[in-house]
């Protein structure tokens, strides 16, 4: 069964970063798309970022531009999210999730909550003085 397991969260002050992770187990992580959601309760999921396989195609959500990056490190079978000057409004519950899309299909990651079928339990953040 594809796992999907977060890390990285924690409380961060007001302008600080924070370096999420995404591991995979009993999958090849290379073979996903992948995207990353954030979630405040009583609030829908929001879509952040993805990273297609294959040609590695990135998206981020517009306002979320200069902010994130997202990459891949194969060797460890994990996806990152990097985000820095974060807000008390970025305080949620972040979340990555894949889908199968071989690295020939030409699939194209998106920031819909629709676009996947596997997604990890979250890591919470925290952004408060």
């Amino acid at each position: 069964q594809v796992q999907l397991v977060e890390s990285g969260g924690g409380l961060v002050q007001p302008g600080g970063s924070l370096r999420l992770s995404c591991v995979a187990s009993r999958f090849t992580l290379d073979d996903y798309a992948i995207g990353w959601f954030r979630q405040v309760p009583g609030k829908e999921r929001e879509g952040l970022s993805c990273i297609s396989s294959g040609d590695g195609r990135i998206d981020y959500a517009d306002w979320m531009k200069g902010r994130l990056t997202i990459s891949r490190d194969n060797a460890k079978n994990t996806v990152l999210l990097q985000m820095n000057s974060l807000q008390p409004e970025d305080t949620a519950i972040y979340s990555c999730a894949a889908t199968y899309s071989p690295k020939d299909s030409g699939y194209e990651c998106n920031l819909s909550i629709f676009g996947y079928d596997y997604w990890g339990q979250g890591t919470q953040v925290t952004v408060s003085s």
